[in-house]
């Protein structure tokens, strides 16, 4: 068996792994990053950018956010039914993690929110400008995956410090003695055992989205039926079942709720298209939410995770589909392209002729609820009574903004069914205000640290999208309070 030694071992190479190994060693430990696959930056390779609240950009762009009104704002949104300590230390620290990427070098495109809500909700509902969009490589228009520029520039530090590398190198254990975590047990690309030993253990391996037995045993989800979540490769709670044998608490596991079309990267142009405020309807035809709000996919998501059969429908009618194509979509999305409709014909007829299964179009109401799996009947008395409100200006069942009023009238209408998706799981393991390991009883574990969405008990019931970027946010704050405590505890040790 190979050993090893060190001060602080962190268990796996993506975001908030990178974050606490870089912070450790420039607190002065030295730092091994085991990682079970062949590149660094894990999920966050998909994402576009980190939260940040009081950072050099938006005081240039005159953003008056502040920590303070921002944790004010998410203890709110969860009811106090977080951590308010490790809620405040994050938003605090979060500014300061933006100019410290930077002095990294990675660059930023500016601060963003995620969406603006209706004039009428803006008081209680509106995005703030907190999320910190990453400039992709070589240029171009922000999109999924161009925070690989980052984590690229994460990796380049963390060598530059000496953290050691080990890739194809999975833990499989957390060695405890005397109720403190001492090392790990890990097994190189050839299957050869390491005993590595250290001060300080940070655990930090994304979640178990690409886990759909664990879905179901911790969320009641039930992957690719009930929920169509992100599945990033490698995602599969290892960390999370590492913490538990060596003596964490658990918390509830939730997943990061928003809705999206099955496969939706390779249907992107429809999968935007349809984020629209147009008529929305369950599978009995009934509307269920103010369309104008679905801009918020956290409020959307949790919207269809009510209906029947966690789904719902969004349909548009040729008179509606014209406008789009001549003025641009309703609603327009940081993540989708803006000239969405510019491509809705190629990309709808190649997924027609495929026979992509959620979309359908018909030139009755009828045959389109027919194809979609609505009920008839239902559909037919709901489009009555919407266009009916249209004709007349004002929603009187939700106070739908009367911009979006449009009915839906003329053939051929088109559909597409609507799932409850996610970004990935949240939470599992029990920490404290410093990220270390909390059992049962509340008492931390000496030597461990949980951090990044293993450890994310803050959200509460739903990722608060009002604060945008928090999840990478999180991500990235927790493992430098983690990476400085870490070492704090090494040199103390």
């Amino acid at each position: 068996m190979k050993q090893l030694q060190t001060d602080v071992i962190v268990v796996a190479a993506g975001l908030s792994g990178m974050a606490a190994g870089i912070a450790a060693a420039e607190n002065g430990a030295e730092v091994i990053i085991f990682e079970k696959s062949n590149t660094t930056g894990g999920a966050a390779n998909m994402g576009m950018g980190p939260l940040g609240v009081g950072s050099p950009i938006q005081k240039q762009q005159m953003i008056s956010l502040t920590p303070g009104e921002a944790f004010r704002k998410h203890m709110y949104y969860t009811h106090y039914r977080v951590d308010a300590r490790l809620v405040r230390d994050y938003y605090y620290k979060s500014g300061e993690t933006i100019e410290w990427l930077m002095d990294m070098g990675v660059e930023f495109l500016g601060v963003q929110r995620a969406f603006n809500a209706p004039e009428a909700t803006r008081a209680y509902s509106d995005g703030e400008f907190t999320w910190h969009v990453v400039k992709p490589e070589g240029g171009g228009a922000p999109g999924p995956r161009c925070a690989t520029a980052m984590t690229k520039k994460m990796t380049e530090r963390a060598k530059e410090l000496g953290v050691k590398f080990y890739m194809e190198t999975p833990v499989a254990k957390v060695i405890v003695e005397d109720g403190r975590a001492v090392g790990v047990i890990a097994r190189d690309r050839d299957g050869g055992e390491i005993e590595a030993r250290a001060k300080a253990v940070i655990l930090a391996t994304g979640g178990f989205g690409d886990n759909p037995e664990m879905i179901r045993e911790q969320t009641g989800y039930e992957f690719g039926r009930t929920i169509f979540n992100f599945a990033i490769p490698g995602m599969k709670g290892e960390g999370i079942k590492m913490a538990w044998e060596a003596g964490a608490g658990r918390t509830p596991c939730t997943m990061e709720l928003m809705y999206q079309l099955p496969d939706n990267m390779n249907h992107f142009i429809l999968d935007g298209a349809f984020r629209q405020p147009c008529l929305w309807v369950n599978r009995n035809g009934y509307r269920f939410m103010p369309e104008d709000q679905i801009a918020n996919t956290t409020f959307t998501g949790n919207a269809i995770s009510s209906q029947p059969g966690y789904i719902a429908y969004s349909i548009f009618d040729s008179k509606l589909l014209k406008k789009y194509k001549k003025k641009g979509p309703d609603i327009i999305s940081h993540v989708h392209p803006h000239d969405l409709f510019d491509h809705f014909d190629d990309q709808w007829e190649k997924d027609l002729a495929d026979g992509y299964e959620p979309i359908c179009q018909a030139d009755t109401i009828e045959e389109l609820a027919e194809k979609a799996g609505i009920d008839p009947e239902g559909l037919k008395k709901q489009v009555e009574e919407y266009n009916e409100m249209c004709e007349s200006g004002f929603d009187e069942i939700f106070e739908k903004n009367r911009a979006f009023m449009q009915p839906i009238e003329k053939g051929p209408f088109y559909c597409c069914r609507q799932n409850v998706g996610a970004y990935g799981t949240l939470g599992g393991v029990k920490i404290n205000h410093k990220t270390q390991v909390l059992n049962e009883e509340a008492k931390v574990i000496p030597g461990l640290y949980c951090v990044g969405t293993d450890a994310c008990n803050i959200f509460g019931d739903s990722y608060p999208f009002i604060l945008s970027g928090n999840s990478m946010g999180f991500c990235l704050n927790s493992g430098r309070i983690a990476g400085e405590n870490a070492a704090e505890e090494a040199v103390e040790y």
